[in-house]
């Protein structure tokens, strides 16, 4: 293969991964989104393990960083113990 044709190749790849890795951040985003829309705490439970899930996944493979992860369900879970 030449130079080119590897260019080539790498770009389509980065293109794939990279509209793998929109879907799965958007994916995430929208769980945690539905997590801090809820304003009663008996509403919550569902939500809240599907968004954890949700990152767990995302963070398995690689997409966003442990810190991150970490981060954002300390951040949903701080809003869910604030709730009355």
């Amino acid at each position: 293969m030449s130079a080119k044709g590897t260019v080539l190749k790498r770009v389509r790849q980065s293109r794939k991964a990279n509209s793998k890795n929109k879907h799965y951040k958007s994916m995430m985003k929208t769980a945690i989104k539905n997590v801090l829309e809820v304003t009663d705490r008996s509403k919550v439970d569902d939500k809240l393990d599907t968004a954890i899930s949700v990152i767990d996944r995302v963070k398995a493979k690689g997409i966003i960083h442990n810190n991150t992860a970490s981060r954002q369900k300390s951040r949903i879970t701080h809003y869910i113990n604030s709730l009355k």
